[in-house]
């Protein structure tokens, strides 16, 4: 599969993608009380104390419009719609009054993933392969949205609405997120920091057009073909 070169990703400072693109686990209140005595069994014996974070590799980076492939023996995909939260500074020990002055803007990101249930710590090679990060290559200016906190997430499928989301209910409102994961690690510009995935992920299968729409921040599309 052929992916679009990095370098082309957003042609004016500081939103190009440089650096590093994280996920970030169990930032959704609902999703997760819904696993309900699951997040306080063995090994972890509690729901987490801090962020629970990813990685996205550079392997997984593509952009709108490019085909992502479903690997062979995988019959679907989850969709995982997600605001990305674009560095426009140097990020470390932040606090919720200066956390969005740090920021570059917002986009929308497709954190495409293997259907799985280890939901503390998912396998590389389910969240990891190729194609599976999704991201648009608008990004809109932190100062034109009044209150990440609260937008409307929307997915289609081939057309069809299948998912109606919000940014609210975090464990961790955007704010709260980077003042808690730049308490013990520096985020650079050019990274991007995904809030997390809300519950009710739909799934899909090579073949299916998939577009997220982020109020605000824009929309994303990308087509899913047979490995």
């Amino acid at each position: 599969m052929a992916l679009t070169p990095w370098s082309s990703f957003f042609d004016f400072a500081p939103y190009r993608l440089s650096g590093v693109v994280y996920g970030t686990l169990m930032n959704h209140a609902p999703a997760l009380a819904a696993l309900g005595a699951a997040a306080s069994e063995a090994p972890y014996k509690a729901p987490p104390q801090a962020p629970v974070l990813y990685i996205k590799p550079r392997n997984t980076l593509t952009v709108e419009g490019d085909a992502v492939e479903v690997p062979v023996g995988v019959p679907e995909l989850e969709v995982g719609a997600a605001l990305g939260l674009v560095i426009g500074q140097t990020a470390c020990r932040l606090t919720r009054e200066n956390a969005l002055a740090h920021l570059a803007g917002y986009t929308v990101v497709n954190d495409l993933s293997v259907p799985h249930t280890h939901f503390y710590r998912p396998s590389v090679q389910l969240k990891a392969q190729d194609g599976f990060c999704p991201i648009s290559q608008r990004v809109t200016a932190a100062h034109e949205v009044k209150d990440p906190n609260h937008l409307q997430v929307k997915v289609w499928v081939d057309g069809q609405l299948v998912q109606e989301t919000s940014t609210d209910h975090r464990v961790r409102d955007v704010e709260q997120l980077l003042v808690d994961v730049t308490d013990f690690m520096t985020l650079q510009p050019g990274d991007v920091l995904m809030i997390g995935v809300s519950a009710g992920a739909p799934l899909v299968r090579a073949g299916q057009r998939v577009e997220i729409e982020i109020e605000q921040v824009g929309r994303l599309q990308n087509q899913l073909v047979a490995a």
